[in-house]
């Protein structure tokens, strides 16, 4: 799923992202989303029926298996999705069919479980509003750090 967050208004956290190295800025915007989605990979493992707590997390990178996302000079992506101990988290998600084996013997279907899809959901909105603030801490504590630097 790609969502776009329309941050209108926001005109003077660009600027000061702007004044930044672009290597840096985009360390920065990282570092804010991964703050404001991380979560929602938390809800999403609470969710989990699995033992294992660490089914989902936030990450800058897709599988290589997956559609890669297309990169502007200045975008940054990041996603919740799960993680190599859970590499069937997306068949509990959505469920199956019926599947069949080639020899023709039935081996059931799974019905689905959502984790991630109410997760995302109830976060969404609360995202881009504390987005806003995270932009501007990080900023804040990068410029500081450069300032210490002599940079």
């Amino acid at each position: 799923m790609k969502v776009g967050f329309d941050m209108q208004g926001l005109r003077d956290i660009e600027d000061a992202l702007a004044a930044l190295p672009k290597a840096t800025s985009k360390a920065v915007v990282r570092r804010s989303l991964k703050k404001e989605l991380q979560p929602v990979a938390d809800m999403a493992n609470a969710l989990w029926p699995g033992a294992d707590d660490s089914a989902f997390a936030v990450s800058a990178r897709v599988k290589r298996t997956q559609p890669q996302p297309s990169e502007s000079a200045f975008g940054v992506s990041m996603f919740v999705g799960n993680t190599q101990a859970a590499p069937h988290a997306h068949l509990l998600e959505w469920g199956t069919a019926p599947r069949y084996h080639e020899s023709g013997k039935y081996v059931g279907a799974v019905a689905p479980q959502p984790m991630l899809t109410p997760a995302w959901d109830t976060r969404k909105d609360q995202i881009l509003s504390g987005l806003a603030a995270a932009l501007r801490a990080e900023i804040a504590a990068t410029v500081s750090r450069r300032a210490k630097k002599g940079l």
